[in-house]
């Protein structure tokens, strides 16, 4: 007879339910059908369209299916290794269909190639040959060991994990071959969390939290968690980096936030994901606001609530206004933290990358009681026990090549304020977290907690992005009857982080609330930047204006141009030309100005005095240029560190109000 074979897509069975390819590695190409062994057998057996994957992945104990017509209850198939004479079993047919039939895998099964034989009595065919891949498959039965308050397994559908790093806040461990950990844990982080490995993915929880951890108990009796995986390419992704949204119900900011940054955001994944990358998203703290907690009823949870409809995974750093007000001390205070959102503290990957999340803020609080806010003061500080998880925890990446982030809430270094720019380490611990980075060649550090921009590179290794704020002024310059604009107190748009990433190459821009990603400098005509009461805060008076207006207090008839690169750092160009011949163009320390007239303004124009930490700040991202003419046109040119070059043809006058461009 002569068997005919057609390129019929089998199916391999687990638990009776099909799946097609089931395992647990990367997405590839589907493997050739195996075809038979001749293009004619004699034999007496007739199987008709008879197709098997030429390479299988499967585990003991699990139903692999073969299609074709004409297999009957009664017949059994061999497996034999044709390198191996011991490697043959003889197993018997189970699901018997009119157009399939399955074999159960024995308990010593092996991977190798096998060739098919199907037996009827005394007759037998060959029907061709496949590669079993043979998986462990996941034993939840895990005993306990003496002193061992932790256990579990971390797997992938029927897949154990080796080498995934299991913590509980200060040791590091690895899953064995079996995907097994196990801890001798006092549990005093409350927490047991995986570090999730590049391209995994974790189940999501409710309002977008994945699933990374669980809650410990308070006692030393033995826990078992277990971590299910689900493969994913990530190795091409996108972190969206969230700073200080700091809602709090008050200042219109829920309405702000749900009409102009949610569909913002919302945009920026939509486009991403359009271009195949994976989207995921990391708050870096004070997400709400400590003092409105209570007297607004607005929390973490109520944060949740707002920011569910974001449709990405969501990771969570934890700011000094996360913490509950009522609480004199930082381990109380951050509780509610652990209970709604999650860990403080812990790591994980992306692709080729690893994030580590830090808690650097010490929560002091000082005259707190139940009922009773206290001063919300605190220390910018890495705590011993995180300082031994993150040593611990850096000793597990092998590639120093590898890109490495770490994420905080408070800056690492100080805002630069003087030129030629200085590295000045500002909280404690800092220096430590550094020499732990001075062995990694791609190493960033991403903070918020200042509502500005800036950036620091203290070596060829190592970038610190201090990024401004989502909320930029606290809310107010968007506040209903003020300034109509979102303005941080450097002059930069509200806004945030994208981080792009492939393998290795990390790139980033920042992102204006409502404006394009092309959008990253504001110009001003220095000559139209005369702020007084009269023209910017009728209600107040000229020497209340004068306290906050500094350089602007007086006319400019110099014909200078005043340009604001948000997101500068020292391997970015500007470039200024009038009439086609270039300017020089110096970088300068100053104030925004449109800041000035859009938030200290609008304040005194209320009668009321500008808080002084919302006040506008100096800032290093300035760079100045004189024209020869006050009505020329100035072509400005500022090309970033990646060769993305944005343009402006500015004419002048160029007149300072809040709707400036």
């Amino acid at each position: 007879m002569r068997l005919r074979f057609n390129p019929i897509v089998p199916i391999v069975l687990l638990a009776g339910l099909p799946l097609l390819f089931h395992n647990c590695t990367e997405k590839e190409d589907m493997p050739e059908i195996a075809a038979p062994a001749t293009d004619t057998i004699e034999s007496g057996i007739e199987i008709k369209d008879f197709a098997i994957e030429a390479e299988i992945h499967t585990w003991p104990d699990s139903t692999v299916v073969m299609q074709g017509e004409g297999f009957l209850q009664s017949d059994s198939l061999t497996l034999a290794a044709p390198a191996a004479d011991s490697l043959r079993f003889t197993l018997p047919l189970v699901d018997v269909t009119a157009n399939r039939a399955g074999i159960v895998m024995p308990r010593n099964i092996v991977s190798s190639t096998y060739s098919l034989w199907l037996k009827r009595e005394a007759d037998s065919c060959l029907l061709g040959e496949t590669r079993l891949i043979v998986d462990k498959k996941v034993d939840f039965n895990i005993p306990d060991i003496a002193g061992m308050t932790l256990k579990g397994v971390v797997y992938c559908g029927d897949k154990p994990l080796p080498d995934v790093a299991v913590s509980d806040g200060r040791q590091v461990t690895l899953t064995d071959e079996n995907g097994r950990y196990y801890i001798a844990s006092d549990k005093e982080s409350g927490f047991v969390f995986i570090s999730v490995p590049g391209n995994y993915e974790v189940d999501i929880k409710a309002n977008n939290r994945p699933q990374f951890f669980y809650r410990l108990k308070s006692d030393d009796s033995v826990e078992q968690h277990d971590f299910k995986l689900t493969a994913t390419d990530n190795t091409n992704h996108v972190l969206l980096a969230l700073a200080d949204m700091h809602l709090a119900n008050r200042n219109n900011d829920l309405s702000q936030f749900s009409g102009k940054f949610l569909p913002d955001l919302k945009a920026s994944i939509e486009k991403y994901r359009g271009e195949g990358k994976k989207v995921y998203g990391l708050t870096l703290g004070d997400m709400t606001w400590d003092l409105y907690w209570y007297d607004n009823h607005y929390d973490l949870s109520n944060y949740l609530s707002t920011i569910q409809s974001v449709d990405i995974p969501l990771f969570h750093s934890t700011g000094n206004h996360d913490n509950d007000p009522y609480c004199a001390d930082d381990w109380l205070a951050e509780q509610a933290f652990k209970d709604i959102i999650g860990p403080t503290y812990y790591s994980f990957n992306l692709g080729n990358v690893h994030y580590i999340v830090l808690d650097n803020i010490q929560y002091i609080n000082t005259g707190a009681s139940e009922g009773t806010v206290g001063k919300r003061n605190y220390n910018k500080k890495l705590t011993e026990n995180q300082l031994i998880w993150l040593k611990n925890d850096l000793a597990t990446i092998t590639d120093k090549s590898r890109p490495v982030f770490v994420a905080m809430h408070a800056q690492l270094y100080a805002n630069p304020t003087s030129l030629p720019q200085v590295s000045s380490i500002s909280m404690s611990g800092g220096t430590t977290l550094v020499n732990y980075l001075k062995e990694f060649t791609n190493a960033h550090v991403i903070t918020g907690h200042t509502h500005i921009n800036y950036t620091i590179t203290p070596s060829d290794r190592l970038i610190e992005h201090n990024i401004a704020a989502i909320c930029a002024t606290w809310w107010w310059t968007g506040k209903n009857g003020y300034a109509g604009n979102h303005i941080c107190k450097d002059g930069s748009p509200g806004g945030y982080k994208i981080f792009t990433v492939d393998g290795n190459l990390v790139k980033w821009r920042y992102k204006g609330i409502g404006e394009e990603e092309s959008k990253q400098f504001r110009s001003y005509d220095l000559n139209q930047c005369h702020i007084t009461a009269a023209k910017f805060a009728p209600n107040s008076t000229e020497a209340k204006m004068e306290d906050y207006s500094d350089i602007y207090a007086q006319s400019n008839s110099n014909n200078e141009i005043l340009v604001n690169v948000w997101d500068y750092d020292p391997q970015w160009s500007v470039e200024m030309y009038e009439d086609g011949k270039p300017l020089e163009v110096t970088r300068v320390v100053t104030k925004d100005p449109l800041h000035i007239i859009s938030y200290e303004a609008k304040r005194l124009n209320v009668g009321s005095t500008p808080t002084a930490d919302f006040v506008t700040c100096t800032t290093a991202h300035m760079f100045k240029a004189t024209a020869s003419s006050a009505t020329s046109t100035v072509e400005i040119r500022v090309t970033d560190r990646f060769g993305n070059v944005y343009t402006e043809s500015m004419a002048r006058p160029k007149t300072l109000e809040c709707s400036i461009q």
